[in-house]
């Protein structure tokens, strides 16, 4: 035995000290990778191999700076986190390091969990085959062009498959907030939150939700008054299975990705307009900025509109006028001018024809099919599905649809015009300057005069009140102020008179309350009708959560221990409790370490959740016998080790880290596998532990069954190293090790052993 210790189980595949403080680990479910989290605000992405840094993403002023929670999609292609500072969730790609989906929430995340519903039935089948449907009859959406700043990359040419990343498997997956104040909402595909569940004291600690959706598990914390020392509380919610969840999971599902579309395409507008907005250039305020100069500066009397009237009939300009256009304006200056114009107009009115357009049209498909859902009462009705409410996002979709309209036609005649208008006045300079001017620009019709003329009087009279509002006398460029993310009226709306459309709606009073017609809000912005179509879809997307919600019951609440005050340095995110699912049984496990006369034994508390299984509910202590063969004490008390962390490895094992209890120089910490099937023996069964739930459980461990188990050969001695957290993933059989200043890692392949007989040894002992 003594030459078997010799040979250390696990592989060390890497270690590292890091320059700042990590405050959370976790491992990617399909890669070799581990997320981290420091101090300083940074998310960090590392290879298990030789603990090789792949990407990090520093802080900004918009995602937040303190970073207090991690998960991963089930799939590993999406890392989430929260952030306190801003209380928003980023969802990022696991590739590079960028933002594909944010969304704030109403408290500080404290706790992160993202599960994937396994549940089969023959209905979600047949949905997840169907689901592509919307593609066959909407035409895809053109991507956005690649050369504005802002534009987010998921929807520039080469990513648009991002998009469909960010809905990811159509299989349901949900991710489970949990926070201050018993504050904890779920979201279908990290997306679209499907339920705020309410009824929960306390900051919570840990969350799992059970793979059929039947069961919530939560840990809280539950500060007392202010000098008395907090208590960790652990809740089951069984709610969720007696009414919705899981009996509508295949509406759930099919409610959930309908909103997930349209939140995308949400996002894929915005960012339209961003680029819109982009496109419009300052240069094109020069006009209006020269012109409210030119009025402030000069002596006559005579208005603008007059000085430029005369020159359009008598060939012959004012000196003023005259200097402002030679030495202000200039020929080079007005030729640059037309031509900024025209590209940013042209560039301005595709993107509304081929992006705004289609993007609003994909998004009155989705909610019409959604209303389609929420008239099938008895499916969708009891999960808060609201067809009144959907049908006021489409005419607010409507509204923005008409708003899109109305700024192609002002950018048409504005296009029209202004060519006139640069046209005459660049000949007009030309003979000023006294250069020779071509003779087919000498060609003026009686019809363009009229043309210009008809420009200037609308254009070009000066109008005190808009100074007082703008800062300048004139508006001859239209365009702009639709693209202004203001509340502010439009500052010129379009002129609406003799419209015989208009005329017709204003004397008919039935057609003014029909539902049919979308309402128009001439004064307004097209930012405006956003933000108001943006805050209706939102209003109709929040009803389902609160309805399923409220449905949510509370099964069992238990009083599990009182915190010592001394380990506040630590982060939050480290501490035990640690919450498990077994994804095959859907039994809850709960580890968490309580101390006694200086030893820290380890406490597993089984909760069955489904009850048509036979596995009894219960709790037992383990402690570690002596397993280091070099000690001298043998004699002495076995019990002398303390836990210091613990972590489901798998549905059959959790991994400690120990350190022996009287620490002297040179003791080592030890890293080791505990198997489940050494702890639930039969024997067990007979001392069942009775709860007295009128006390806290730290205050019955005596009559806690407790088990020693002595480990042969699933640990290592972890040489120069002050271990204290570990972050550990069965499926890729890896763990992560840190130490108790948060800075040393070092990372293991855990079921890789040098010597090959050691395994069949193992098996029989365990047999």
């Amino acid at each position: 035995r003594a030459s078997r210790a010799a040979m250390p189980a696990f592989r060390q595949d890497g270690e590292k000290q890091l320059p700042q403080e990590v405050v959370f680990m976790a491992w990617s479910p399909k890669r070799d990778l581990i997320a981290l989290a420091n101090r300083a605000g940074e998310v960090l992405l590392h290879r298990l191999a030789n603990f090789q840094r792949v990407w990090s993403l520093p802080p900004n002023e918009n995602t937040g700076k303190e970073v207090t929670a991690l998960a991963w999609r089930p799939d590993g292609k999406i890392l989430a986190f929260g952030l306190t500072d801003t209380k928003r969730i980023i969802l990022c790609d696991v590739e590079k390091p960028e933002s594909l989906h944010s969304f704030s929430v109403d408290s500080s995340v404290t706790y992160m969990h993202w599960m994937e519903v396994t549940e089969e039935s023959s209905v979600l089948t047949s949905f997840y085959n169907a689901e592509d449907e919307s593609n066959l009859l909407l035409p895809k959406l053109p991507a956005l062009p690649k050369n504005y700043s802002t534009t987010a990359k998921i929807f520039s040419e080469e990513k648009s498959d991002e998009i469909m990343k960010l809905l990811g498997d159509v299989r349901l997956n949900a991710l489970v907030l949990g926070g201050n104040s018993g504050f904890i909402e779920i979201y279908a595909y990290g997306m679209f939150k499907i339920a705020t569940v309410a009824g929960v004291a306390g900051s919570c600690r840990g969350l799992c939700l059970s793979s059929d959706l039947k069961s919530l598990s939560v840990i809280t914390e539950i500060q007392g008054s202010l000098d008395s020392e907090a208590e960790i509380t652990y809740f089951q919610a069984s709610g969720l299975d007696t009414s919705l969840l899981s009996s509508y999971l295949p509406e759930v599902t099919r409610m959930a990705r309908k909103f997930t579309h349209i939140s995308t395409l949400l996002q894929y507008i915005k960012l339209s307009l961003t680029c819109m907005c982009e496109a419009w250039e300052e240069i094109l305020m020069q006009m209006d900025s020269r012109l409210t100069k030119f009025v402030q500066e000069k002596n006559t009397t005579t208005s603008v509109q007059d000085e430029f009237m005369q020159l359009l009939l008598w060939g012959k300009a004012s000196l003023e006028l005259q200097a402002l256009l030679m030495n202000q304006l200039t020929v080079k200056g007005l030729k640059k001018l037309g031509q900024s114009i025209e590209s940013s107009y042209s560039s301005i009115q595709k993107l509304v024809v081929s992006h705004l357009q289609s993007g609003s049209e994909a998004l009155l498909y989705h909610l019409s099919e959604l209303k389609g859902m929420a008239l099938w009462k008895q499916k969708y009705e009891s999960l808060g599905l609201d067809a009144s409410g959907i049908e006021e996002a489409i005419t607010a979709v409507g509204s923005f649809i008409l708003k899109a309209n109305e700024l192609l036609q002002v950018i048409d005649s504005s296009m029209k015009n202004f060519k006139a208008f640069f046209r005459w006045l660049y000949v007009a300079m030309l003979r000023m300057s006294e250069d020779h001017v071509l003779p087919e620009l000498n060609k003026m019709t009686q019809k363009d005069i009229t043309f210009v003329a008809d420009f200037l009087t609308e254009h070009f009279n000066e109008a005190p009140e808009l100074y007082n509002r703008k800062g300048k006398y004139f508006n001859v460029e239209r365009v702009g102020q639709y693209l202004k993310d203001e509340d502010d009226d439009l500052v010129s709306p379009p002129n609406t008179e003799g419209n015989q459309w208009f005329n017709f709606l204003k004397n008919s009073t039935h057609l003014k309350e029909s539902p049919l017609l979308f309402p128009y809000y001439p004064e307004k912005s097209l930012h405006f009708v956003k933000r108001q179509m943006e805050g209706v879809i939102d209003q109709c997307l929040q009803k389902p959560a609160d309805v399923i919600g409220k449905s949510v019951h509370q099964a069992v609440c238990m009083s599990l221990y009182k915190i010592s005050q001394g380990e506040d340095s630590t982060p939050q995110l480290f501490k035990l409790p640690f919450l498990w699912n077994d994804k095959t049984s859907n039994i809850h496990y709960v580890l968490f370490t309580i101390l006694e006369n200086s030893i820290s034994k380890i406490y597993i508390l089984r909760r069955n959740t489904d009850t048509s299984r036979s596995v009894s509910n219960g709790i037992l202590a383990v402690e570690f016998g002596n397993f280091l063969n070099n000690s001298i004490r043998e004699t002495s008390d076995s019990r002398c080790y303390s836990c210091l962390d613990a972590h489901f490895y798998d549905d059959e094992t959790v991994t400690v880290v120990l350190k022996e209890s009287v620490e002297q120089e040179g003791k080592e910490r030890i890293l080791a596998q505990l198997p489940l099937s050494s702890v639930y023996t039969t024997k067990d069964e007979d001392r069942e532990f009775i709860w007295d739930s009128t006390k806290r459980l730290d205050e019955q461990s005596d009559e806690i069954p407790t088990h020693t188990v002595v480990l042969e050969s699933q640990w290592r001695v972890l040489e120069n190293m002050k271990a204290q957290y570990v972050a550990v993933n069965g499926i890729r059989r890896v763990s992560c090790v840190l130490s108790s200043n948060l800075r040393h890692v070092r990372v293991f392949e855990m079921d890789v052993e040098d010597d090959g007989e050691v395994e069949e040894e193992e098996e029989e002992e365990t047999t």
